[in-house]
């Protein structure tokens, strides 16, 4: 009994040591805790324009393709001509949310 206490002392004392020398382990310059204090505000930045885009280019196909509709429900006859250039633009739109992902991707990982 005494030496399973010996025991969760010393274990308990271990972790004590260890936790109060990590800290001074993964210290970081003034410099680079700088940029990890910038690093919250280009998340934020980054996925607020992620959102924005996403928004943007879910407005835009949705008014794209009701357009289409719109158009083809009153011709039918017109429906091949519409089709071809309504998905070429509602890819073009889709390319713009990929290369808003692809700056925000940027920004968060540049520093």
């Amino acid at each position: 009994m005494a030496n399973r206490t010996i025991k969760r002392i010393t274990s308990f004392l271990s972790f004590c040591i260890v936790m109060l020398f990590a800290s001074s382990a993964f210290a970081q310059s003034a410099k680079e805790q700088a940029i990890a204090g910038q690093g919250g505000i280009m998340v934020l930045g980054a996925s607020i324009g992620l959102g924005l885009a996403a928004l943007g280019g879910g407005l835009g196909q949705g008014r794209a393709a009701a357009a289409a509709l719109d158009g083809i429900a009153r011709n039918p006859g017109a429906a091949d001509k519409v089709r071809g250039p309504m998905i070429l633009g509602l890819a073009l739109i889709e390319s713009l949310v990929i290369y808003a992902l692809i700056i925000a991707l940027l920004v968060v990982t540049k520093f």
